[in-house]
């Protein structure tokens, strides 16, 4: 798979604001709309664009405690464990890593409160073996 200039540009402008016409986008690329349609039509068959979303901000919707948090779980319990995470709404990202932790998970609570209970609660499920979280202070890039 060989992507271009054009190809990563529109793939640049996507990521800044996935709502950009094909015509503005056209307009940066000096090419036609048309030109642009069917380069996003391959990125998406391609599998190189898989969505278009938004990002909110969390403190704006009552989530004022959130937490990256590492997740070290028994080998023998790893896939019970990420299909009950990914079943809970607190959990706003989950990943399988290769890193210090075997999990890495986004959680948004409404204060530290609830951010505390949520890290006890899965602490006790079954193969959890130590939470590790680390509460965003503040975000500098998205």
């Amino acid at each position: 798979m060989m992507l271009d200039e054009k190809d990563l540009k529109i793939i640049e402008i996507l990521r800044e604001n996935a709502r950009t016409s094909y015509t503005d986008i056209a307009r940066q690329l000096g090419i036609s709309d048309v030109a642009v349609l069917k380069r996003i039509r391959k990125l998406e068959q391609l599998g190189v664009i898989r969505k278009y979303t938004i990002v909110v901000d969390p403190k704006k919707l009552g989530y004022t405690a959130i937490s990256i948090t590492g997740i070290d779980v028994a080998p023998e319990q790893l896939f019970t464990v990420l299909d009950e995470l990914k079943s809970k709404e607190y959990v706003r990202f989950l990943a399988l890593t290769s890193g210090d932790h075997g999990i890495m998970a986004t959680i948004w609570a409404r204060d530290s409160r609830e951010l505390a209970k949520i890290h006890d609660e899965i602490s006790k499920m079954d193969g959890v073996k130590r939470v590790c979280p680390a509460v965003i202070l503040d975000v500098l890039k998205e």
